[in-house]
């Protein structure tokens, strides 16, 4: 529409000024030369062309534009709308898995709050127009209003099936509807964007720094873990002078995995003459998404010393036992990474079975083993450390979750946020630079993009 109305603008700059002037009379007198008649021929009324309803068109396209901060706030809209929309299809996807159920209420979480941004940043953006805004596009906000009440009606479904543990069938009949609403939602706005003469934001706008791999090598007892880190930091959206950037960290595990049994070896294993002796055979280190799962086999023996005369050892149980931990990472209110660790499973027989299952002795194999780990991630893992210097007093933490690649590899994933000021923008993106590889099809070179 802003392309009619400069053509329309040319057209009326163009016409003859006589013909303009003819128009709705001529000769200073009422009703043309001739009062209460007209000449076909002479300074009547122009035959021509009409332009009254044309330059109404014209002042009405100018008033609904919108002014430079409305268009900033678009663009973090219609983002917030698009991250909204991957939330939605991530969880799709999550139904038709087996073991879902901490996933699924990791991706229900995440859904709830895109939708809930998505709609806040819709209702924000229509509360900051104009009258005449307001005025001329009336029938656009009526459309969108009704759209975001139908997103709002499918959302609460979709919670209700999920509270109430409906089926899978339920559950994805629910999402699509959602889906679909969401996706009319989309379209409406993205048509308001057209009516105030906003040029749909592209895809190929974006900037993506790709962290180079960066190994930390991390010291415990007489094991030397390799932590392999990378990530991605993007550009989420710009509101007025702030700069929104995504952050995804990715710690590869194997090496921590391939070595666990010997890392909880020196963390567990004990050897109390006249008490407790503890010995890890074999231990493993799974992806149970999105947690953990520790499986370590061990022997336990327990000895008494008495003294009659000289001193006797008596064994007073024994036995081997398998115990699980399940470790699920996550980020506590000060910003740090943290693991919270229960036992999942206890495979023993015995006076061993009920010392594991009822007294301290489970319970102190599940810290030792949760501590472990949790050392280890917190060295090998530094969030801010794998940044550039430039960028780590804007980052923060929000979540966290192991994941598996498919072919039993665990791997750490860190999700956080920066909001940088244009002022320091030029700063974060050349140090991000310098600490990336190139990204395909992405321009790394031009960081002025962001505030575009």
């Amino acid at each position: 529409m802003f392309r009619k109305a400069i053509i329309l603008a040319m057209a009326l700059l163009a016409l003859p000024c006589d013909l303009l002037a003819q128009h709705g009379g001529g000769g200073g007198h009422i009703g043309g030369p001739t009062a209460g008649g007209g000449s076909m021929t002479g300074g009547g009324r122009a035959t021509g062309v009409e332009n009254k309803d044309d330059l109404r068109d014209f002042h009405q396209i100018m008033a609904v534009q919108a002014s430079s901060e409305q268009k900033a706030a678009f663009a973090a809209m219609v983002r917030t709308t698009s991250i909204a929309m991957a939330e939605l299809q991530s969880f799709t996807k999550q139904l038709g898995k087996e073991r879902i159920a901490p996933e699924l209420a990791n991706h229900d979480k995440s859904l709830a709050e895109a939708l809930e941004a998505a709609r806040t940043l819709n209702k924000k953006f229509l509360e900051g127009f104009s009258e005449p805004q307001k005025s001329g596009l009336k029938e656009m906000i009526k459309r969108l209003g009704k759209a975001d009440s139908e997103v709002a009606q499918q959302a609460r479904a979709l919670d209700q099936g999920f509270e109430a543990n409906a089926n899978t069938a339920q559950m994805t009949n629910a999402a699509q509807g959602l889906e679909r609403e969401l996706a009319n939602f989309q379209r409406t706005q993205l048509q308001l964007g057209e009516e105030m003469s906003i040029q749909a934001p592209s895809t190929n706008q974006g900037i993506a720094f790709n962290l180079l791999p960066a190994t930390n090598s991390v010291k415990f007892g007489d094991q030397t873990i390799d932590i392999l880190v990378s990530g991605v930091v993007s550009n989420a959206a710009t509101e007025g002078t702030q700069n929104n950037f995504s952050v995804k960290l990715t710690a590869d595990l194997w090496d921590l995995q391939q070595n666990i049994t010997g890392v909880l070896r020196d963390e567990l294993n004990k050897t109390d003459r006249c008490g407790e002796q503890v010995a890890i055979q074999t231990a493993t280190l799974v992806p149970q998404e999105p947690a953990g799962l520790v499986v370590a086999q061990l022997h336990y023996e327990r000895w008494t010393c008495t003294s009659l005369g000289r001193e006797a050892s008596n064994e007073l149980t024994e036995g081997n036992a398998t115990i699980e931990v399940r470790l699920t990472p996550a980020i506590g209110e000060d910003g740090t990474f943290r693991l919270t660790g229960e036992i999942a499973r206890i495979n023993a027989e015995g006076l061993l079975g009920e010392l594991l299952r009822s007294g301290t002795l489970g319970e102190t194999l599940r810290d030792k083993v949760t501590e472990s780990v949790l050392s280890i991630m917190r060295q090998g893992d530094d969030f801010k450390s794998s940044l550039p210097s430039e960028a780590r007093n804007y980052a923060s933490l929000r979540r966290a979750r192991f994941e598996g690649t498919g072919s039993g590899r665990l791997r750490a994933v860190l999700d956080g946020d920066m909001v940088v000021s244009n002022e320091n923008l030029t700063a974060v993106s050349n140090g991000l630079k310098q600490r990336s590889s190139p990204a395909p099809d992405r321009s790394l070179a031009q960081p002025e993009l962001l505030t575009r």
